[in-house]
């Protein structure tokens, strides 16, 4: 099946991976609701795409947790909407989905082939779009990310960036009983772009390679961004964080079997914030 770029159909561009994205028409949930099938049908009648770049979706994990319905409604239900008409009209899907699949309780990163079972209304409402995709279509690239980075200044709200706005501090309480991924949203696009000119299908995980704690994160922040005599790094449990933090499974890390997609989760994170945070930077 030989595709274009061009020809792309991007849901949820508006994020913080879709500002990488430089390629096929781009909608937001302003012009496409995925929740609403008619409104899906619409705008396929509209673009007849040969790929869909399926990027909309709910990944607040913490929100997720406490409002189930708008979880489901958008990673399940909304990517279901999309499955079904990508398979009307043949087009090749790349949805977008996470590590939260996986339970956690594995000593070491999580593979392809491992079974998936989420403990997390996130993690299982994105499981659900997985087996959408998986059950409609024969077409398809199932991409897992995890702790994701990238947009800067302005679409960035996760955790690198809530780090990034706090090193005028002396100490920092980070996390360090979590072993996780990290996927850099550049890397991602780029990386998406190969599995489709490579005509790959299937599941991939696409993350960065490396499997560092929050902590390892931070300190790695404090390096790149010349604090690391600045700032003290306070490792804590999860605990520590009381009712404002949701628990997180420990193991959220992941590898990839089926090749290199992905460079290094230190040098992704140098090259995010020397060219998209470089006021950051302690000269």
């Amino acid at each position: 099946m030989n595709v274009e770029l061009t020809s792309t159909l991007v849901t949820g561009s508006s994020g913080m991976v879709g500002s990488y994205v430089d390629f096929g028409v781009k909608t937001d949930h302003r012009s496409l609701d995925v929740t609403n099938l008619q409104e899906v049908r619409k705008v396929f009648r509209k673009t007849k795409p040969s790929i869909v770049l399926h990027l909309a979706a709910e990944v607040d994990f913490d929100r997720c947790e406490t409002d189930i319905t708008a979880a489901y409604n958008v990673n399940a239900v909304g990517t279901y909407n999309v499955a079904t008409l990508a398979k009307e009209y043949n087009a090749l899907m790349v949805y977008i989905s996470t590590g939260a699949v996986f339970d956690g309780a594995k000593n070491e990163p999580y593979t392809e082939s491992d079974e998936p079972n989420p403990t997390s209304a996130y993690g299982h409402s994105k499981y659900l779009g997985e087996l959408a995709v998986r059950g409609l279509l024969d077409e398809y690239i199932i991409a897992r990310i995890s702790w994701v980075f990238g947009g800067g200044v302005e679409k960035d709200q996760k955790f690198i960036a809530k780090i990034l706005k706090q090193l005028d501090k002396k100490s920092l309480h980070v996390v360090g009983d979590i072993h996780g991924s990290t996927t850099y949203g550049k890397d991602l696009v780029q990386g998406i772009k190969r599995l489709i000119k490579e005509e790959r299908r299937g599941v991939f995980h696409m993350t960065n390679s490396g499997t560092p704690t929050r902590a390892d994160i931070v300190r790695e922040i404090l390096r790149i961004t010349n604090r690391e005599d600045c700032i003290n790094v306070e490792e804590v449990d999860q605990s520590f964080f009381g009712g404002e933090y949701v628990q997180r499974s420990r193991n959220e890390s992941m590898v990839s079997t089926k090749g290199e997609y992905m460079r290094p989760w230190r040098e992704a994170l140098r090259d995010y914030i020397e060219t998209e945070w470089p006021k950051t930077i302690k000269q």
